[in-house]
């Protein structure tokens, strides 16, 4: 069956611990798993837990969970699954050596002028994912990826946002969740025949909070694949060391693994987490910092020798608020290094600072650094043809040259990676074509995008589903007061334009 290709990494695996070194970290996980246990502010998950084996305190609300059973859940996990796509050519298969690009959420857009946020029109959020679907390096799209745009309310963003991916891309998503959206999430992909993947993330340090509970239950109702995220601050929501927060995102990752295996065993599943070290003199998160990278070259082989495919976070956020030369290495340094260690699904494209802001001019100069990334991991093919032995033999000395031969038309193009939005000309070309640098080539290939590319359309009984489902979510949360009159009021304004949805 056809699926997105991806990059395949060719070559070991980078690991920066020894065997004994892997034993440690996970025998230090299952003494914190029994010892001090996970807090679940879920009634309903405690008592399947208990039902199961754990030790449950409800006093606390906390579950401490026995070693066998920790065990057990981690075999029971999928080491390697497939998820649809609208369009199955745009299937994935997670897992093993494959290696996908995924862009990082940002609240909002930013002013490519002044470089400072604001809210994105809805105009400006088609936009966004239609870049996103015709990038060739980016192979998912994430949640949101923008936090709404002007004039929904804020229970109705995720929704929304979730539609408009549905409108402008075929390439899988994900979805995240706040008061109760995935049950309207899951409604709409479903109404497409493909599938998302779900998330439940937990809170730092040790604890699960009741509304990511209710996605988790709801994953599993519905049999789509969940990455179980974790977001650990090292230093403050977590130990100040490297494998000390690792420790912390291992044991409340596998506490809710242990769940999802108990109630629905080989339930596909990701480890994925964003884990920042402490910016000791501001007290934000060091986006972007080397700590990140070491981090998840740690968590991605504990993550191997589980079976248990991961997601990395940590490589797109940066704490550069403009895209330029502290972006493009804090990403690239971070990216390779995950995709080196053993990363299936690696977060990068169009965001900027934190996941404050994003934007499609950022997205297409991050797919040049994928597909850097993916070209290297793939490695070299050794080879009578490679060696070339007597291709070379031929040539000879100078002045000979392999520039008019076939051997080098055939393999240039499959040698090499050729940066779509890099400057890559000679001085004096440079100075006649307007002395262009990346952004300007990033610009120029945005508008290429925007005139040129047309997303599959949804068939007009899918679209019909789409807006009753939309339709739905409103009504329900205006039921439930959770839209303002006011809000209600600029929200049915915008709806009303003559370009919706998609202006």
């Amino acid at each position: 069956m056809m699926a997105m290709k991806g990059f395949t990494r060719r070559f070991k695996p980078l690991e920066i611990l020894t065997e004994e070194q892997v034993g440690e970290i996970h025998r230090a996980t299952l003494a914190v798993l029994w010892e001090t246990g996970v807090t679940f502010h879920s009634e309903r998950a405690l008592k399947d837990l208990e039902k199961n084996g754990c030790k449950v305190d409800y006093d606390l609300k906390r579950a401490r969970f026995p070693e066998y059973l920790v065990e057990e859940a981690i075999h029971r996990c999928s080491s390697s699954y497939r998820v649809k796509a609208r369009d199955p050519k745009n299937d994935l298969v997670i897992g093993g050596d494959t290696v996908y690009f995924r862009n990082f959420p940002g609240m909002q857009t930013v002013d490519l002028d002044t470089w400072e946020p604001r809210d994105p029109t809805r105009q400006e959020y088609n936009d966004l994912i239609t870049v996103l679907d015709a990038l060739p390096n980016l192979h998912a799209i994430s949640p949101y990826p923008y936090y709404g745009y002007e004039g929904v309310p804020p229970v109705m963003r995720i929704p929304e946002g979730v539609a408009i991916k549905i409108r402008n891309s075929t390439k899988v998503q994900m979805t995240g969740n706040a008061s109760d959206s995935d049950q309207f999430n899951i409604k709409m992909v479903k109404a497409t025949g493909g599938e998302a993947i779900l998330m439940a993330a937990g809170s730092a340090p040790l604890t699960w909070y009741d509304d990511q509970i209710r996605a988790t239950y709801r994953a599993m109702e519905v049999g789509f694949p969940m990455y179980i995220l974790q977001g650990t601050i090292s230093g403050a929501t977590g130990p100040a060391t490297v494998v000390g927060s690792v420790v912390v995102n291992l044991a409340e990752q596998l506490s809710l693994i242990v769940l999802v295996q108990l109630l629905t065993p080989g339930m596909r599943v990701a480890i994925a987490s964003d884990t920042y070290p402490q910016n000791m003199k501001s007290g934000v998160p060091g986006f972007g910092r080397i700590g990140c990278a070491l981090t998840k070259a740690v968590e991605n082989q504990m993550a191997r020798s589980y079976g248990i495919p991961t997601r990395d976070s940590a490589s797109g956020p940066v704490s550069s608020k403009k895209s330029d030369f502290q972006t493009g290495y804090e990403k690239a340094l971070n990216a390779l290094v995950s995709a080196l260690a053993g990363a299936n699904l690696i977060l990068i494209h169009g965001s900027l600072y934190g996941e404050i802001t994003a934007h499609p001019l950022q997205a297409i100069l991050d797919d040049d650094i994928a597909g850097m990334v993916g070209r290297f991991i793939e490695g070299v093919t050794v080879s009578d043809e490679t060696l070339a032995v007597d291709l070379i033999n031929e040539v000879g000395p100078i002045p000979g040259h392999y520039l008019n031969t076939a051997h080098t038309r055939e393999w240039w193009k499959k040698e090499q990676f050729v940066p779509r939005a890099a400057d890559s000309l000679a001085y004096p070309e440079w100075k006649k074509t307007g002395k262009k640098g990346a952004l300007d080539y990033a610009k120029e290939r945005m508008e290429e995008i925007l005139a040129t590319h047309k997303p599959t359309p949804l068939t007009p009984g899918q679209e019909e589903e789409i807006e009753r489902i939309l339709k739905e979510a409103r009504e329900y949360y205006r039921n439930k007061d959770l839209i303002s009159d006011e809000e209600w009021a600029v929200y049915m304004k915008s709806l009303e334009s003559l370009n919706y949805p998609y202006g």
